[in-house]
């Protein structure tokens, strides 16, 4: 008897640590997965890899029709000059997501661009890749210096109306962020571009 309830113990604690790495995947948050940079014909551009998950309140927030804009800014500092943060080259891009109860589909906008899904997951998993996005360079950007990069990706709550800006000061049911990756760098060449897992 007391073999059978240890055994049943254990294959309960085994299916438990199975399950486990699912619901940790599924967590809500903003967690980068790999980042590129790559030569281009006008410069250098940049492709992300991101896995975003709403709570709750954000996907009730959606449905009422609220905007949710999210922001990708990436940075590259001369890391001779980072305590001045003397940024040479930054490419930001903000898209909303809005949900068209009419039509029950999920709409993703930017001034450049605009697609429809028909399902949250499939605007989130869209929204997460961004692929060669320029850079936009303040100098001269040199291959042998070295660089400090960053990356973060948030939602923008100053873009949304007043009174969900209040409800949303200090509550952590409305802080939906990356971490803030750094990292050193040197500009790649054409042949080769630079990749870096996420954290």
């Amino acid at each position: 008897m007391l073999r059978a309830q240890l055994s049943l113990a254990n294959l309960i604690f085994f299916l438990l640590i199975l399950l486990l790495p699912v619901t940790v995947a599924q967590a809500e948050g903003i967690q980068i997965k790999s980042v590129s940079v790559a030569a281009a014909e006008q410069g250098y551009e940049i492709s992300i890899d991101s896995e975003i998950v709403l709570n709750a309140t954000l996907e009730q927030a959606l449905e009422k029709g609220i905007v949710l804009y999210f922001v990708t800014k990436f940075s590259l500092v001369d890391s001779r000059w980072y305590w001045l943060y003397d940024e040479v080259a930054r490419g930001k891009l903000r898209v909303g997501l809005r949900y068209y109860a009419l039509t029950r589909q999920y709409h993703l906008s930017h001034a450049a661009f605009s697609q429809s899904f028909n399902t949250l997951t499939e605007a989130l998993q869209a929204l997460g890749q961004l692929r060669d996005y320029p850079l936009t360079a303040k100098s001269d950007l040199k291959q042998d210096v070295d660089y400090i990069a960053s990356l973060r990706i948030w939602l923008d709550l100053t873009r949304m109306p007043k009174p969900f800006q209040v409800e949303a000061l200090g509550s952590s049911k409305w802080d939906l962020s990356s971490d803030k990756l750094e990292w050193r760098m040197k500009l790649p060449t054409p042949e080769q571009s630079f990749q870096m897992k996420g954290h």
